[in-house]
């Protein structure tokens, strides 16, 4: 099974920007599709973005629309969330999974308003 393993995440300003990575083992990683949660505490796990395993299609969540971006080096076995404009209501644990069902262990993301 693929181990996941995200990064990038930090403490951020509202209106500022973050870049998340997931490393991803194994070599079927680049034949799944993939994807973001995120949870904040208190709520339950959220969608967030997804990406099919050739990066042809992607889907975000509404409530990042237009802020925030799916995408995925193969190559590198690594995907990617780009985020921008960042808002208060955006701190959460961010998890990657891919489709196979693996998920990695998060990485925080904390906007301060």
């Amino acid at each position: 099974q693929v181990e996941l393993v995200e990064s990038g995440g930090g403490l951020v300003q509202a209106g500022g920007s973050l870049r998340l990575s997931c490393a991803a083992s194994g070599l079927t990683f680049r034949d799944f599709a993939a994807g973001w949660f995120r949870q904040a505490p208190g709520k339950e796990r959220e969608f967030v973005a997804a990406i099919s395993w050739d990066a042809r299609r992607t889907y975000v969540a509404d409530s990042v629309q237009d802020r925030f971006a799916i995408s995925r080096d193969n190559a590198k076995n690594t995907l990617y969330l780009q985020m921008h404009s960042l808002k208060a209501e955006d701190t959460a644990k961010y998890y990657c999974v891919n489709a196979e069902g693996s998920w990695g262990q998060g990485t925080q993301v904390t906007v301060s308003s």
